[in-house]
């Protein structure tokens, strides 16, 4: 364990290492082709910032990833790294969807073309017969049926590449979220000694730290500002989607079964999950299209309620956070289903009270636009 530690170390400094200089690069390129988010009604920033600091996330990680795989191999007296199957396939879905991403940043993507490649890609993982095969107690079901569990992963992968796409509203909002959740699948994957996760994950969350410099305390009028675009949040949601399912697969050949599986994995996401949940709700019930943006998220709400970005980040980190760890303390005490009825009913008590602090200050808690 402490080799697998090791090595992860290295994969992040070295990921890192690469973020730092290509994001300087990127922000150079999007000055050259004037390749800005500008502002709009139903965004925040008042500025025109460089959208492509997601590009960096991809290279970043698999120039770490790969160079800390040889060393491991090298120095664990020739053992070999195997290439399965879901590797290949897990490789081209990332293509597509960062591929997909970059496109809509530079020339946009219309929002159903951009589903239909989610749907490709996530249907790539089913293929090569990895998909969420059990679902261990939750609303009573435990082992699935192999159509039933390739349609669940399919739709969980893409609802959580738009969950980390819908929720990147704010600055570091997204790239804090999917950190958290990122360490969380690192001590997982550590605890069941499955290395070259670990190394994998290691390599993406060195990346988020120079982003999250740039895109956090970088300065606008010196042009340091970056925001990640869709092809850093479709990427990221990817990702994350493929790790869940990965843990979530009960294969007794890679680890043993895990019961409390399911749980985590959900907990390390509630807060975007939700969020994308509410928001589907909210606009079927005010007759609006599901497609089309608002300002509805959570973020959107805290601002309208009175804070300021920071504080709305600090506030929405510390929702995931107190989360995860009231979770953890009742696994040891109820069934997956209760645990998860009382996330559901304290983030509708959540949202209720900030929509009677909105109403307070003479605003609408649902605004269209």
């Amino acid at each position: 364990m402490s080799t697998y530690i090791l090595i992860s170390l290295f994969a992040f400094t070295m990921s890192a290492i690469c973020g730092f200089f290509m994001i300087p690069q990127i922000l150079s390129f999007c000055r050259k082709k004037h390749l800005y988010d500008t502002p709009n009604a139903r965004k925040v920033h008042k500025n025109a910032i460089p959208r492509l600091g997601g590009v960096s996330f991809l290279p970043s990680m698999l120039i770490a990833s790969i160079v800390a795989l040889l060393v491991w191999s090298y120095t664990s007296k020739g053992n070999k790294i195997a290439i399965s199957p879901w590797s290949v396939f897990f490789g081209l879905g990332i293509t597509v969807i960062y591929l997909t991403g970059l496109i809509d940043d530079i020339f946009g993507v219309r929002a159903r073309a951009k589903l239909l490649m989610q749907i490709i890609a996530a249907c790539l993982l089913p293929i090569s017969y990895l998909y969420i095969n059990n679902l261990y107690g939750f609303l009573g079901v435990y082992e699935l049926p192999m159509w039933g569990g390739m349609l669940l992963t399919i739709g969980v992968l893409v609802f959580v590449m738009n969950a980390i796409n819908l929720i990147d509203g704010i600055d570091g909002l997204s790239a804090s979220l999917v950190l958290i959740a990122l360490c969380g699948l690192f001590f997982l994957f550590l605890r069941e000694n499955l290395g070259i996760y670990c190394i994998l994950i290691a390599g993406l969350m060195g990346v988020l730290i120079p982003f999250l410099y740039y895109n956090l305390f970088g300065r606008v009028e010196r042009g340091q500002k970056i925001f990640m675009g869709d092809s850093g949040s479709l990427t990221l949601g990817y990702i994350l989607g493929v790790l869940m399912v990965k843990f979530c697969m009960y294969n007794p050949h890679v680890m043993p079964y895990q019961k409390d599986s399911i749980i985590l994995s959900v907990t390390l996401l509630i807060v975007p999950v939700f969020d994308v949940f509410r928001v589907i709700i909210v606009r079927l019930l005010h007759h609006k299209p599901l497609f089309r943006p608002d300002k509805n998220h959570i973020h959107h709400k805290l601002i309208r309620a009175g804070l300021t970005q920071r504080q709305t980040l600090l506030s929405i980190l510390s929702l995931a956070l107190l989360y995860i760890v009231i979770n953890i303390v009742l696994f040891n005490h109820l069934l997956i289903t209760w645990i998860i009825s009382i996330d559901i009913i304290c983030y509708i008590l959540f949202n209720y009270m900030l929509d009677m602090r909105i109403k307070q200050k003479g605003l609408s808690p649902f605004q269209s636009e």
